[in-house]
């Protein structure tokens, strides 16, 4: 058995980075010659990036949404007979972190370091007696939405105006919401995407048209 290396390919006219947008294969999956295993997307073009031989995958080198530089190793293949990769031969993309850690002949003991100690709920500001907050629409819709009471929030703005800013913090210090619950929790809720490829594009485009 033999190991084959397949590396981000020169797509030409001048590029020299793609970024992964697709593997259409896992680690120890068998493939077949030609086979589509993953697909790259340069400023040009999406380009599918096929096995040139079977063999089991056995390495990738990459996650979705990384940008990879022509030349460097992306998939590794075991292969029936002789590959393109010598024994014993070490890959210089191969992530750092399969290397064998030294080790110290008189190891130093070190304390333990202490676990981050979680942030204080914020206090609630000192208004007097009839004050309501001061916030524009969105932020009271916000508020509303996260079920904060505005009255617990103190305000950096001009007059003690409430801002998302302040907003952010209340909820990163896990202040409470009108139920008793923390903002934090609830806005820990939220499931963040990963945006790739050409949809990542589409945004920088948008971006930059807002600006």
């Amino acid at each position: 058995m033999g190991e084959h290396v397949i590396k981000m390919p020169d797509i030409g006219e001048g590029v020299a980075e793609a970024e992964l947008v697709e593997w259409d294969v896992a680690v120890g999956a068998e493939v077949r010659e030609d086979q589509i295993l993953a697909s790259v997307m340069t400023d040009k073009a999406t380009v599918e990036i096929p096995a040139p031989r079977d063999g089991k995958i056995i390495w990738l080198g990459a996650e979705i949404g990384e940008v990879i530089a022509v030349g460097a190793a992306l998939i590794r293949l075991e292969v029936e007979g002789e590959g393109n990769v010598k024994p014993g031969e070490a890959l210089a993309d191969e992530p750092t972190a399969k290397a064998e850690p030294k080790t110290d002949p008189k190891p130093t003991q070190k304390p333990a370091p202490s676990a981050a100690e979680p942030p204080k709920p914020a206090a609630a500001p000192q208004r007097a007696a009839g004050e309501k907050p001061i916030a524009s629409p969105a932020v009271r819709k916000r508020a509303m939405e996260a079920g904060i009471d505005l009255r617990r929030v103190s305000g950096s703005a001009g007059a003690g105006r409430i801002t998302h800013d302040d907003l952010d913090a209340f909820i990163h210090a896990g202040g409470e919401t009108s139920n008793g619950n923390s903002a934090r929790a609830r806005n820990d809720a939220v499931k963040e995407i990963k945006v790739v490829g050409l949809r990542r594009k589409i945004a920088e485009q948008m971006s930059r048209a807002k600006s």
